[in-house]
């Protein structure tokens, strides 16, 4: 076991302990880092001490199902042998769901304007293959979850950071776009007053609908920013690619109001375990690490633990509680 480095400043034991009413954690950062084990590694800690914890992956390349050798696709599972839960979010369900919402939407839309409904359906095709869409029904899941309020923590595996920030980031896309959409209704609703003969009071629906859902993405907003509830941790090799990302995208979430919870060091060679005859590879690689570690400690001042490299894939609860002791 590697020995706690003493740059150190406080570990993630003691972080956790510190913020006892965390309650939403995100595990991001380059692709391959190995932010599912991490991720997943956290949530069992967290359930063997009693927190009530769904374990969720957010990535569209689900990978939970293969760690926990079990099926969480599409259902919050309960993991084998553990007081945890895991779930892989089923987007296509979502897609489907939102659909069926948005033609409703558009339904309005087309009645407020006294415009045809025949091409209802062109209007929602276009609608739905916008690339962000996968994403936003990714996020309105994700928001659902925590909205339910069923667990006393979540513990969210996200895609690689760029694809973590565009999810992340759509409270603040959400709340442009409908404040947006609520004044060019508020104007258009005040000219067809004027421009009508008759007295036109009728109820506006998708006024209604995007009143309550600038509501909802407040909120949401609101739990995203919480320095009390909230914890976004970076997941990071020793080597120049996943540290270049983090110095990349962490400005990003510190800006939009993410509280960061820190870096966590994974894939560490022990130089400990070297002899006389070990191979020069793994020499150079260890002497490699060890000069990236010394960046990292000088580019990010809250480093919470140093994840070794194991001889073994990490697979199934029992060697994910060797990575939590870790990290813990």
């Amino acid at each position: 076991m590697p020995e706690k480095h003493e740059l150190i400043k406080e570990n993630m034991n003691d972080f956790f302990m510190s913020k006892n009413q965390l309650k939403y954690i995100f595990y991001g950062g380059k692709g391959g880092v190995g932010k599912t084990v991490l991720a997943a590694a956290t949530a069992l800690r967290l359930s063997e001490k009693g927190k009530k914890t769904l374990l969720v992956s957010t990535n569209p390349v689900h990978s939970l199902s293969g760690l926990l050798c079990q099926n969480v696709f599409g259902k919050e599972t309960a993991v084998k042998d553990t007081r945890l839960f895991s779930l892989e979010i089923d987007t296509k369900e979502t897609i489907v769901k939102k659909k069926i919402e948005i033609k409703e939407k558009i339904g309005w839309f087309l009645k407020f304007a006294d415009i045809s409904s025949q091409k209802t359906n062109e209007f929602i095709e276009t609608a739905t293959m916008n690339p962000a869409f996968e994403e936003s029904a990714m996020f309105e899941q994700m928001v659902d979850l925590m909205f339910e309020d069923k667990y006393d923590v979540y513990v969210f595996d996200t895609a690689p950071a760029a694809n973590a920030r565009k999810l992340l980031g759509m409270s603040k896309v959400y709340t442009l776009w409908v404040e947006k959409i609520l004044s060019s209704r508020e104007e258009s609703t005040n000219l067809r007053k004027k421009l009508s003969v008759s007295k036109t009071d009728e109820k506006d629906p998708l006024l209604d609908y995007l009143m309550n859902f600038k509501g909802r993405i407040d909120r949401v907003h609101k739990l995203l920013t919480d320095k009390q509830k909230t914890a976004f941790f970076f997941a990071t090799l020793p080597e120049a690619l996943p540290i270049a990302v983090i110095k990349r995208f962490i400005g990003w979430f510190q800006d939009f109001g993410i509280p960061i919870g820190g870096v966590v060091v994974n894939g560490l060679i022990d130089k400990n375990v070297t002899k006389n005859f070990t191979h020069e590879f793994v020499i150079n690689r260890i002497n490699s690490q060890s000069k990236y570690l010394d960046e990292i400690f000088q580019s990010f001042p809250d480093v919470r633990a140093l994840v070794p490299r194991f001889e073994n894939e990490i697979l199934g609860v029992e060697k994910l509680k060797k990575v939590a002791d870790y990290l813990f």
